[in-house]
């Protein structure tokens, strides 16, 4: 997530600098094909190409607003789970049916241990969506170059390189049973859900609460596979693709036409006139290809880029809440965002 009030030039190249390079190329092969070699045969009058413009502008624009529904309602999932853990973590805590067979060690041991397998699920949920699917940038640039390494990727594109630090979170709140259990099962964060219901009907067995309170505290555990079904249908199932292919191919149809019909109009001014379409002809297919990469990196927003959800950031809100109302006081810092770009 971008925290600075307005987009800096680092992140403007880092997201376009190579495309602007290759229209500024195109743009000037024209300018001099027409000046230098009367090519004038290849020029094609200015309306049809400010039709076809006009029509991707149409087109851009509602893949777009698709893409940033789907960010939105991440960013809502993100936001439910926030909700949801704080009141696990009350109910978790508020909940005694005074019981005498369980000792109040006991109690507090299970407790804490339930709050803290949460924070793990946090983090194993967390590093399962920022694995690449093969219609992501990460892994379609993985795929045109071996040498791309992914920690270096998201580091260029997000300017934050805390990516690899989950292994370290479920060692410190899981036991080594259930850290080693994590290599059997494809979805280890549903895994964990599974564990905290075990726990939660332990502690109604043992009657340190009552029925109706693990009936609560499994509503909030139900909301959990709720949430993560949520995010895993945004993740695993992209924006179709013949709108989001459709948008880039006329855009890249429209940008190839425009330095032929511009210079020719510019020409009616003189000599100069050529040279000065070519600004003019960059700046005009440049915004067109910010406006594709804006909803094209919006449409993905568990990829780990700058534009993404900040879920390191959430997860770290709520792993401080949840230590505090277990009356910990050694607290980790909140997340910083780092070079204008919060992850």
């Amino acid at each position: 997530m971008i925290t600075t009030k307005y987009v800096n030039y680092k992140q403007v190249l880092n997201l376009s600098g190579f495309h602007l390079i290759l229209i500024s190329i195109w743009c000037t092969l024209i300018a001099v094909l027409f000046h230098f070699f009367n090519w004038h045969w290849m020029i094609i009058p200015w309306v049809p190409v400010a039709l076809i413009g006009t029509a991707e502008a149409f087109l851009v624009g509602f893949k777009n607003n698709q893409a940033y529904d789907r960010l939105w309602e991440a960013r809502k999932i993100w936001g439910g789970i926030v909700n949801s853990s704080r009141m696990l973590g009350s109910m978790v805590y508020a909940f005694d049916a005074e019981n005498e067979k369980i000792g109040k060690f006991e109690l507090e041991d299970r407790r804490r241990k339930i709050v803290c397998r949460h924070i793990a699920w946090l983090y194993a949920f967390r590093d399962q969506l920022l694995i690449p699917t093969e219609w992501e940038h990460i892994k379609v640039e993985e795929e045109l170059s071996k040498n791309t390494d992914l920690k270096r990727n998201r580091l260029i594109k997000a300017g934050f390189p805390d990516y690899t630090r989950t292994p370290l979170f479920l060692s410190k709140y899981l036991s080594e049973e259930e850290v080693e259990k994590k290599s059997y099962y494809k979805n280890f964060a549903t895994y964990l859900i599974a564990q905290q219901s075990k726990d939660v009907n332990e502690l109604k067995n043992m009657g340190a609460i009552s029925e109706f309170n693990q009936m609560q505290l499994q509503d909030c555990l139900n909301e959990f596979y709720t949430l993560q079904g949520q995010a895993e249908r945004i993740k695993k199932f992209p924006l179709p693709r013949q709108f989001a292919s459709t948008a880039f191919v006329f855009n890249v149809i429209f940008i190839m036409l425009l330095p032929l019909g511009l210079v020719s109009e510019f020409a009616q001014l003189g000599d100069w006139g050529i040279w000065a379409s070519i600004p003019f002809c960059i700046t005009i297919g440049w915004i067109y290809i910010i406006m594709e990469l804006v909803g094209d990196y919006s449409e993905n927003p568990f990829e780990g880029l700058m534009f993404d959800i900040p879920m390191l950031s959430i997860c770290r809100t709520i792993e401080i809440d949840l230590l505090q109302m277990t009356g910990e006081t050694n607290l980790p810092d909140p997340i910083a965002s780092k070079n204008g770009v919060l992850v």
